[in-house]
């Protein structure tokens, strides 16, 4: 009988599919909890490791969830039931569940979140928005996407067609004049990129979530601003990626958790 997949396969999977090297230095990305050595017979994806999500992981028998945003983000000085996160990884550590963040890493991976948004609004020649010189070889690295659309359109209707491809009924804006040709993307709370996008020549830039000063900054730079929301940023690629991943090791499935949901609510 052959044996089973364990846990370093599959972060070793992860390790070649998702580019070590592109780890930010403030992230917390890898294996964060749990043994190498244990088997695992079936796999989570999630963006954000909850109570509910690791209960419903744990109700499964998954053996390993992927969550996009870490766990232990801050260093820890004491883990007890007594706090939300303490809790969650006890019940886990009793359930033999393991954890796995790549977080920036698939933000900014060839054929990660910010890739994948720029295909969803058809932009061609996608390329790093903010290159980081100590990865560059022969092709560009870096973080964040930038591209151009075949021809530009106005604004509101490049709103309309990013919302289409989002499954948005309503997004936040800044509007800008411009015909929207080029366009910058940082998934997530990336409201720090908008400088890049600037400096980029973009006329639009778009992320999940940004302050209040960053819709200032594009408004007087005159590029326009679209907001997508956290979530709608990047749990999609959580869903895709299951699905991908899936086709790995057929005798261990990859599902996304089926109880995660946004925070908020457009009312």
């Amino acid at each position: 009988m052959p044996s089973p997949t364990t846990v370093r396969d599959c972060v070793t999977l992860f390790d070649r599919l998702i580019q070590e090297d592109l780890v930010e230095p403030w992230d917390n990305t890898g294996l964060l909890f749990g043994d190498p050595a244990a088997g695992v017979s079936s796999i989570m994806t999630c963006l954000t490791l909850t109570p509910d999500v690791a209960a419903e992981a744990i109700q499964r028998g998954d053996g390993l969830i992927i969550t996009h945003h870490p766990i232990l983000f801050r260093p820890v000085q004491r883990l007890t039931a007594q706090d939300p996160q303490g809790a969650m990884l006890l019940k886990l550590a009793r359930a033999g569940v393991a954890v796995f963040s790549p977080h920036a890493r698939w933000d900014n991976t060839p054929g990660g979140i910010n890739d994948r948004l720029g295909v969803r609004f058809d932009l061609n020649d996608l390329r790093p928005l903010r290159v980081r010189p100590e990865l560059a070889g022969k092709i560009p690295r870096g973080s964040g996407r930038i591209g151009a659309r075949e021809r530009a359109v106005p604004f509101e209707q490049f709103a309309e067609e990013v919302k289409a491809a989002m499954g948005l009924s309503g997004v936040d804006v800044v509007p800008t004049e411009r015909p929207v040709r080029t366009v910058g993307i940082a998934c997530g709370s990336a409201g720090e990129y908008l400088s890049d996008a600037i400096r980029g020549g973009c006329d639009v830039f778009i992320t999940g979530e940004a302050r209040f000063h960053a819709a200032l900054e594009a408004r007087t730079a005159g590029v326009g601003l679209i907001l997508l929301g956290h979530y709608v940023s990047e749990r999609f690629s959580l869903e895709e990626l299951a699905e991908e991943l899936d086709d790995y090791y057929p005798d261990v499935p990859v599902r996304p958790s089926l109880v995660e949901r946004d925070p908020l609510t457009r009312i």
